[in-house]
């Protein structure tokens, strides 16, 4: 929103192992998202995919291993969660949940500016809900309101962008148009991730996926990926899943 931005880090994970109350969600998962590229995360359900993006914005805190982010902060990542995670029930306008993409710069005391408000409002147009700034988040469509979220991300202005299931349970216009903010996000050399289920989407859009089963099945681009080997391989591993397994203690 705010011209070039700045050269994204890569993010390197080292023999990363997160888990919940001692059971395992992400298994020695070790690679880089590299500066400016385009990465679907896919695999069956609880193959750790959200707990990777958790742990990557410090929401989660690693078992094993680390994160690497090249010596930048946590401050330059946008996260868009999924929907379920907010209450649409909260009594807030579209204008205000849009302009908390401005927190980061403002702070929780500042108010907003004239040019600020004036980003807010090309937000909202860039995502096709122009005039939609008074109206309240409970009046909004799923597919609405997907929007709105993408428009706070692009007024964060990130180098580097998490997106958990961002096109989940929308309308195929909505996802056409959301889709279109993505790739305009790669255009201008911004380090995309997305969670993903639908696999000919990834075919279509994203240039790079990493493959999960809690541990890593495949990483790299996605017509290697995406083989059919690979995916039956991940299948066959979550269905080896053990849910009272304990952290894994192997060696790096």
């Amino acid at each position: 929103m705010n011209g070039a931005p700045m050269p994204p880090p890569a993010i390197r994970l080292n023999n990363l192992t997160v888990a919940y109350r001692g059971h395992p969600a992400v298994h020695h998962l070790s690679g880089e998202f590299a500066p400016g590229s385009l990465t679907a995360i896919v695999g069956p359900n609880g193959a750790g995919k959200t707990s990777l993006l958790a742990a990557i914005m410090g929401r989660i805190r690693p078992s094993e291993g680390r994160i690497s982010l090249d010596g930048s902060s946590r401050d330059r990542i946008a996260w868009l969660p999924q929907q379920a995670e907010i209450d649409r029930s909260f009594p807030i306008r579209v204008f205000d949940l849009v302009a908390l993409g401005h927190w980061g710069r403002l702070g929780s005391f500042k108010g907003i500016a004239a040019r600020q408000r004036d980003a807010v409002g090309a937000a909202l147009e860039a995502v096709g809900l122009g005039g939609f700034q008074r109206r309240g988040i409970a009046e909004l469509s799923a597919g609405q309101f997907q929007r709105v979220l993408f428009a706070r991300v692009l007024l964060q202005d990130a180098p580097v962008i998490l997106l958990d299931e961002p096109f989940n349970a929308i309308d195929a216009r909505t996802t056409a148009d959301l889709l279109a903010v993505v790739a305009r996000w790669h255009a201008e050399a911004r380090t995309v991730i997305a969670v993903l289920h639908d696999l000919e989407q990834v075919r279509l859009h994203f240039d790079r996926t990493l493959l999960m089963a809690r541990r890593c099945v495949a990483w790299g681009p996605t017509a290697g990926v995406l083989h059919a080997e690979n995916l039956f391989r991940a299948r066959q591993m979550a269905e080896a899943w053990d849910e009272d397994a304990p952290v894994c203690r192997e060696a790096a």
